[in-house]
């Protein structure tokens, strides 16, 4: 008999928590080893070529790699931004290269497809490993299984690996751009925008745009404003413009944007101390504050152990103008201007206005498009009278009167220093297009 003595409740309770206890903890640790990194091969040098594409194909698996990235938050790990099939992927191995030694390491990855996959088949995916021990590994590879040849796989390089301190105060992420994207004099007022609200940097991942687009993207990158990651996924995939799967055969929702916005928030986890969730047509305009810096200082200071921001979402229909700023110069560029839409829809009933985020990316582990799904720390509703999202596009109550609208005229505020600007912006590009 393991357990003996007084027949009482007391007794047996304990006698169960101590058998289980008994069996439970070894369980636990084998549990917890089997993902230990493995030696499986030593004394050469590590196999597989670099890989150079945003989106890497995985051989002989319903799996795409988007970057590893380095992350010691809760242990030491890498983990892997990517897109996978969530019923068919059921197994990934990491391989570590550990030089000058020569080491190959193997270890077991945690599949974790995100909650927010909206019923299509394939869904941004974290794939962590546990690292090696007495190695950091520069450098890792994903195989199907712990056993086989290095030499024919792509080798990604584990980002994040040295802790740097923040070179940028804010960077925007636009995911993803797509469908030929040619709203041009929009987007140079949103990036103009994003710069007198104190903007540093602003990362696109680009499918496809216009020619003239390219045109501006070349403009901004030269300045040193925007990076473009570029985004194939359809070389990949059948993408679908919508968010909800309609039973259409397409594979992934909105051509990869929760993938795009998870590993921007990564690639800019060390090098940016806030991360702006958004899209291009869409700014959070500070009602009680000049700037961002001056609103998140306010904020962070009213809600001390937040990492998560959300900012309500307000339509201004770019079918109402306003008569004001109509500047014949800009009558030639294509897109909308922004400066001639300040009347906002009602917010509708039993409808809640979706939010965008302005997150410490250090704190968050996984985030959808309008929320976060794991995150350290709270996430917190800014009220409106501290800021909104303006938000110009087609009009979502299209049958509202115009005296239904609300006329708010925040943006106007910038409008000095926002022509100015443009204005610039414009003249350079042209005269780079004569050139």
């Amino acid at each position: 008999m393991l357990c003996a003595g007084k027949k009482s409740y007391f007794a047996a309770a304990v006698c169960i928590i101590t058998v289980t206890s008994m069996l439970t903890i070894p369980y636990l640790r084998l549990q917890r080893l089997s993902h230990q990194p493995e030696v499986i091969q030593g004394g050469r040098r590590c196999g597989g070529k670099i890989a150079n594409s945003t989106i890497t194909a995985l051989k002989g698996n319903k799996a795409f790699i988007i970057s590893p990235y380095f992350d010691d938050r809760e242990s030491k790990v890498t983990r892997l931004i990517g897109i996978v099939h969530h019923e068919d992927v059921k197994q990934l191995y990491c391989w570590f290269c550990c030089q000058p030694n020569g080491k190959m390491y193997v270890s077991k990855a945690k599949i974790d497809v995100h909650s927010d996959r909206f019923g299509f088949p394939y869904g941004a995916a974290d794939i962590v490993c546990l690292e090696p021990e007495n190695c950091d590994p520069t450098h890792v590879s994903i195989h199907q299984f712990p056993h086989g040849n290095t030499d024919q796989l792509p080798k990604f390089e584990i980002k994040n690996r040295k802790a740097g301190t923040f070179s940028v105060d804010f960077t925007v992420c636009i995911s993803t751009m797509f469908g030929n994207y040619n709203n041009v004099l929009q987007f140079i007022q949103s990036m103009e925008m994003y710069k007198i609200l104190g903007v540093q940097k602003v990362v696109i991942y680009k499918n496809n745009c216009s020619h003239l687009m390219e045109k501006v993207l070349k403009f901004y990158i030269e300045e040193g404003t925007v990076e473009v990651i570029p985004w194939p996924i359809n070389s990949h995939l059948k993408v679908s413009s919508k968010w909800l799967f309609m039973q259409d055969g397409t594979h992934i929702g909105y051509y990869g944007q929760i993938t795009a916005l998870n590993d921007c928030i990564y690639r800019n986890m060390e090098r940016s101390k806030f991360v702006v969730l958004n899209d291009a047509d869409e700014i959070i305009l500070p009602l009680k504050h000049p700037n961002w810096k001056a609103m998140m200082y306010s904020l962070q200071e009213q809600n001390p152990g937040t990492s998560v921001f959300l900012f309500e979402n307000h339509i201004f229909p770019e079918t109402v103008y306003s008569p004001m700023f109509n500047i014949s110069s800009w009558n030639t560029v294509p897109g909308v201007n922004i400066l001639q839409h300040v009347y906002r829809e009602p917010d509708r009933k039993d409808v809640i206005n979706p939010r965008k985020m302005i997150v410490d990316p250090q704190k968050v582990i996984q985030t959808s498009v309008h929320s976060v799904l794991r995150a350290y720390g709270k996430s917190v509703n800014v009220p409106m009278d501290v800021a909104l999202i303006y938000h110009c596009r087609k009009a979502l109550q299209s049958d509202l009167p115009r005296e239904s609208l609300i006329r708010d005229t925040t943006l106007w505020r910038y409008n000095s220093s926002l022509i100015k600007n443009v204005n610039k912006v414009l003249s350079q590009i042209m005269l780079q297009a004569q050139n």
